[in-house]
């Protein structure tokens, strides 16, 4: 599953080199400027970003303010990891219906040069809640069971 993932991010990292290929070819070398290549580019993007965070970022690899984590003990670091993704995961959660029918009602809009529907440019965003949610329980679980907290910090 994880393969799938980082062949999908790394396809669209692809994709996104090559639209930038395209962009700087016409822009400067034969001095007509593409719309679509500008519009493409934001969409890979943004694809790409929510796309790693979702699935191919690990989760210690996030950005993480670990001064406190480093200097308690096990017990305190259990409480900081159940309390931290408890917060994280739940509003991740609340925040995933309100997300979804924000992007389903950006459907009937489309980009102006390409005109792909929104839909399709902000799903990512909604698979990104997701993930959030399932990595912040599934963190909650492994603290429950006593299991990674004497590595870094795993909010």
């Amino acid at each position: 599953m994880q393969r799938a993932a980082n062949w999908v991010g790394g396809g669209l990292f692809v994709a996104l080199f090559g639209v930038f290929i395209v962009q700087i070819t016409a822009r400067f070398g034969l001095n007509k400027p593409l719309a679509w290549t500008d519009e493409a580019a934001v969409i890979l993007y943004v694809w790409v970003i929510l796309w790693a965070t979702a699935t191919m970022v690990p989760q210690r690899e996030h950005v993480a303010f670990d001064l406190i984590w480093n200097s308690v003990g096990t017990g305190a670091r259990r409480a900081m990891q159940i309390t931290g993704n408890l917060l994280v995961g739940t509003l991740a959660l609340v925040a995933l219906p309100a997300s979804w029918d924000y992007v389903r009602f950006m459907a009937r809009e489309g980009t102006p040069v390409l005109d792909v529907p929104l839909f399709w440019v902000y799903v990512p965003f909604v698979l990104m809640l997701l993930a959030l949610v399932l990595r912040c329980g599934f963190a909650v679980w492994q603290a429950l069971r006593r299991q990674g907290l004497d590595a870094e910090l795993r909010l």
